[in-house]
C-alpha cells in the first residue's frame, strides 16, 4: 500500500551507533517496561480483586489521573527542551527522577487498611505521583532518540534495542512477579515484595543509562524557545506528527484492551488462571522475536509496509480470539504467539517514525523540540492504558461485575461480564487497528523524503 518512494535512497553520511551505546540506551527502558507490563497485566485485577475496589471507582481513578496527565507530560517535555546543564538537557531528569519513580511504584502495590473510600483516595494520589515520576524519566529518555540516532534506518535499529530490553525486561518481571506470588501465602505480601524488587530495578537501570549515554546536542543559550501554548500549536500544526500520534494511540489502545483484561479473561472465561503466566510469556517472547524480524524487514521495504503486513495479521488473530471457548488454553497460547507477530509492529513502527517528525519540525522552525513531541507521545501511551481500563471497568460495573476476595473461591461472573471480556480481548482491538490503516497510508515521511530533510538540515548548518 505504501508508495515506491520507500525504496532505499542515498542518505547523508552520519556516524553509526556502536553496539555498546545501543545497549546502554536500551537498558533505560527496562523501568518503564516493567511498569507497563506488570500494570498492564495485573493492575486492573489487583485493584478489583485484591484491593477490593468497585469497577466504577477504578475507572474514576484512571480518568482523574488523565486530567493531570494531560498537563504534566507536555509541560515536562517542554521543560526538558529548556534544561541546560553540564550533563545535557535530558540526562539530569534520569538521575533525579529515578528514586521518586521507584518509590511511587512500590506504593502502588500496597493495600492499607483504610476502607473502600480511603483506598480510593490512596490509589488516586499514588497514581498521580507515579504518573508524574514516570513522565519525568520517560519523556527525556525517549527524547534522546533523534539526538543519538540522526539517520532514518538507524533509528529503527536503535528502537529495536530499546524495545528488546523493554520486552525482555517486562518478560523477566512477569516471571519474577509470578514466582513471588506463588511462593507467598498472603497475596498482598507477594505484591509488596515484588514491588520492592522492581522499584530497585527501576532506580538502578535509570542510573546506568544516565552514566553511559552522552548527549550530542549542544544547546545554544541564545536560542529563542517558544512558550508552552505556542509549542503545542506548532506541534499539532505538523501534519506528520498528528498522523503518527493517531497511529500510536490506536495501536497502543488495542494493546491495552488486550493486556489489561487478559488475566480477568483467563480467570472468568477460559477458567485456567493457574496457566496465565504461560500465556503472558508466550505473548511477550513472540513480540520480542518478531521485533527483531520486523527491524530487518523494515530496512528493506519501509516502515509503512511493515505496519500494514504486521497489523493485518494481528487483526485476523484478534477476530479468531472471539471464538475461544472455556478450557481451550492451548489454543489460546497458540493464538498469543501469533498475535505477538503483529503486536510487535505497534511497539516498533510509531516510535521509529517520531524522530523523523522532529527532524521535519527542525527544518520548518530551526529549533530542536524533542521534549514537546515526546511529551505528547508518552501522554498518549498512558492515555491508551487509562482509556482502556476506564472504559472496560465502567462496562464491567454496568454488567454486574462480582469482586473476588483473596483466599476465597473465584466467583462465577454474569454472562454479560463474560461477553464484555471476550469483546475487549478480540473485537474492540481489531476495530481500533483497522481504523489506523488510512492514516498510515497517508503518512508523508518516506525514506526518500527523510533523506531530503537531512540533506537540507546539513546544508543549513554548513551555511550558519
Amino acid at each position: 500500500m505504501a508508495s515506491a518512494q520507500e525504496s532505499p535512497s542515498n542518505e547523508p553520511n552520519v556516524p553509526k551507533l556502536n553496539f555498546v551505546r545501543k545497549l546502554a540506551y536500551g537498558i533505560g527502558d527496562v523501568g518503564p517496561a516493567l511498569v507497563a507490563t506488570l500494570s498492564g497485566f495485573y493492575l486492573n485485577a489487583f485493584l478489583l480483586d485484591v484491593a477490593g475496589l468497585r469497577p466504577s471507582l477504578v475507572a474514576l481513578i484512571f480518568l482523574l489521573v488523565k486530567i493531570w496527565d494531560s498537563v504534566n507530560d507536555p509541560i515536562i517535555g517542554a521543560l526538558t527542551d529548556r534544561t541546560n546543564t553540564r550533563w545535557g538537557r535530558r540526562r539530569p531528569w534520569l538521575l533525579f527522577g529515578a528514586v521518586p519513580f521507584g518509590l511511587a511504584w512500590f506504593l502502588q502495590w500496597q493495600v492499607p487498611a483504610w476502607g473502600n473510600t480511603g483506598l480510593f483516595f490512596y490509589y488516586l494520589v499514588v497514581a498521580w505521583l507515579l504518573d508524574t515520576a514516570l513522565t519525568a524519566v520517560n519523556v527525556p529518555y525517549t527524547a534522546l532518540t533523534p539526538e543519538i540516532a540522526p539517520e532514518y534506518t538507524e533509528r529503527t535499529s536503535l528502537n529495536s534495542f530499546r524495545f528488546s530490553f523493554s520486552i525482555l525486561g517486562g518478560t523477566m518481571a512477569l516471571l519474577v512477579h509470578d514466582a513471588i506470588l506463588k511462593s507467598t501465602d498472603v497475596v498482598q505480601t507477594g505484591y509488596g515484595i515484588s514491588a520492592a524488587i522492581m522499584g530497585i530495578v527501576i532506580i538502578v537501570t535509570n542510573f546506568i543509562t544516565f552514566a553511559a549515554i552522552k548527549e550530542t546536542y549542544s544547546k545554544d543559550t541564545n536560542e529563542k524557545e517558544p512558550g508552552f501554548i505556542e509549542g503545542v500549536r506548532i506541534a499539532f500544526s505538523n501534519r506528520a506528527f498528528v498522523m503518527v500520534t493517531a497511529i500510536y494511540l490506536m495501536s497502543w489502545l488495542a494493546i491495552q484492551f488486550v493486556q489489561a483484561n487478559m488475566l480477568l479473561y483467563v480467570r472468568y472465561w477460559v477458567g485456567a488462571e493457574d496457566q496465565f503466566i504461560t500465556l503472558a510469556m508466550a505473548l511477550q517472547i513472540s513480540i520480542f522475536l518478531f521485533l527483531l524480524v520486523w527491524t530487518k524487514v523494515s530496512q528493506r521495504i519501509g516502515k509503512r509496509h511493515v505496519y500494514f503486513i504486521g497489523v493485518t495479521f494481528w487483526i485476523i488473530v484478534e477476530l479468531v480470539l472471539f471464538f475461544v471457548q472455556p478450557g481451550q488454553m492451548l489454543f489460546l497460547v497458540v493464538l498469543a504467539v501469533l498475535a505477538g507477530a503483529g503486536a510487535s509492529v505497534a511497539y516498533l513502527i510509531p516510535w521509529s517514525m517520531l524522530p523523523d517528525v522532529v527532524d521535519l519540525d527542525e527544518l520548518n522552525t530551526g529549533l530542536r523540540r524533542e521534549g514537546i513531541y515526546y511529551g505528547f507521545f508518552v501522554f498518549l501511551q498512558k492515555l491508551g492504558i487509562s482509556l482502556g481500563l476506564a472504559i472496560a471497568n465502567l462496562i464491567f460495573d454496568w454488567a454486574g461485575y462480582i469482586n473476588a476476595a483473596p483466599g476465597e473461591l473465584v466467583p462465577v461472573q454474569p454472562e454479560s461480564v463474560q461477553l464484555a471480556l471476550r469483546f475487549f480481548i478480540s473485537i474492540v482491538p481489531a476495530v481500533i487497528l483497522l481504523l489506523s490503516f488510512p492514516i498510515v497510508y497517508k503518512y508523508p515521511i518516506t525514506r526518500q523524503r527523510h533523506a531530503e530533510i537531512q540533506a537540507e538540515l546539513a546544508a543549513r548548518k554548513e551555511q550558519s
